[in-house]
């Protein structure tokens, strides 16, 4: 569990399945004195790395450019 508020973060929770839910991949895990516990799959190690940094401002103006200058080249 890498979830930092989630009250079982730090601890390593046998998956007992995945599941596809409409928010996206989750697995259900046992969760000792809580029972089993359904997790998305970013709460957990199998889930995406956490970025290096934090999205900034810059970050955000940068990206709309280059979606805007696609966008300009596919248009038409």
């Amino acid at each position: 569990m890498t979830h930092p508020f989630h009250p079982l973060s730090g601890q390593r929770l046998r998956v007992l399945f995945e599941r596809k839910l409409p928010s996206g991949l989750a697995v259900s895990c046992e969760g000792g004195p809580l029972g089993s516990v359904m997790l998305p799959l970013a709460w957990t190690d199998r889930g995406l790395a956490a970025a290096g940094a934090p999205l900034t401002y810059e970050v955000l103006i940068g990206l709309a450019a280059v979606i805007e200058a696609a966008g300009v080249r596919h248009a038409g």
